[in-house]
């Protein structure tokens, strides 16, 4: 799947054209649907990694995996209720890092510890473009979940400290890394396009979009090769068998949490300190399986 970057820009911007067809409350519960739904589903293999992981270094059996998976989803969903602003800035930080590991996977090796530090940048750059172009709807996201009023100055300037990093980084990074330069050189390309797909879309859309077409399905494709050794149909079936419990279960909690909380605010709220707390052990289980990819 060298090509997938290509079908990944016309996926991007056929999601964009169907929006012209689309309400912005149909977006947004569309969306929420395809984030619980193929968003979770990249996740939702963990603990088979993990097992994977664990088996050929003769740890952990899988159902302590299961508990300690649990447990930790459990702490984060905790640690969100009483402690909402500083989860939702962990939360945010995290996330930045994760995006821009699979984003940027093929940097390994040479100044690796310096790798952590780009690649946190380069996914809170992405996450920083999509406030930018939504800053009323990140305000009042985060009012909701935390009964916190940020102003949207600190996102402006949060953004601008951000992409001056990051610019200073990839100059660094470009001179000193062992990588196809044509290849790295193409990120400046991606990145404009994620800036036009989130001026243009909605905040719930454009994350969406993101968060689908161009990290869950890569990460899809990633686990599938790291547990059978390929990407193809058949391989990607099994994946699917694999998670098929987790996801219905993720599925599931999507129609409960929707027809016991009708009210959109709480949930948002509901929505997105579930996302963090599946988030938390999520990156854990994909870093060790880079780490194990690389013989590290």
């Amino acid at each position: 799947m060298n090509n997938y970057p290509s079908i990944a820009i016309v996926l991007s911007f056929l999601g964009l054209w169907i929006t012209s067809f689309f309400s912005n409350d149909l977006q947004v519960g569309i969306g929420f649907v395809l984030i619980l739904s193929f968003g979770i589903l990249h996740g939702a293999n963990d603990i088979l990694i993990s097992k994977s992981i664990m088996n050929r270094k003769n740890q952990l059996s899988k159902m302590k995996i299961i508990y300690l998976y649990i447990t930790v989803v459990i702490f984060g969903a905790v640690l969100f209720y009483f402690l909402p602003v500083i989860t939702l800035l962990l939360f945010v930080i995290i996330s930045g890092y994760h995006f821009g590991e699979q984003q940027l996977d093929y940097l390994k090796g040479e100044l690796l510890q310096y790798n952590f530090v780009f690649k946190t940048l380069y996914g809170l750059l992405v996450l920083f473009l999509l406030f930018g172009f939504h800053i009323n709807d990140v305000i009042a996201v985060v009012y909701e979940i935390t009964s916190y009023s940020i102003d949207e100055f600190l996102i402006i300037n949060t953004l601008y400290l951000i992409l001056i990093l990051f610019t200073m980084n990839y100059i660094f990074v470009f001179k000193k890394l062992k990588v196809n330069q044509s290849i790295f050189l193409n990120e400046l390309f991606y990145l404009l396009i994620f800036a036009i797909i989130f001026k243009v879309s909605s905040l719930i859309w454009g994350f969406t979009i993101y968060f689908i077409v161009w990290h869950s399905m890569p990460s899809i494709i990633n686990q599938t090769k790291f547990l059978y050794g390929s990407f193809n149909y058949f391989t990607f079936m099994k994946y699917i068998k694999e998670a098929l419990f987790y996801w219905v279960v993720s599925l599931i909690g999507l129609f409960l949490f929707y027809f016991l909380f009708q009210d959109i605010k709480l949930f948002n709220t509901l929505f997105f300190s579930f996302l963090a707390a599946i988030t938390f052990p999520h990156v854990v289980v994909v870093l060790m399986m880079l780490k194990d990819k690389s013989g590290q």
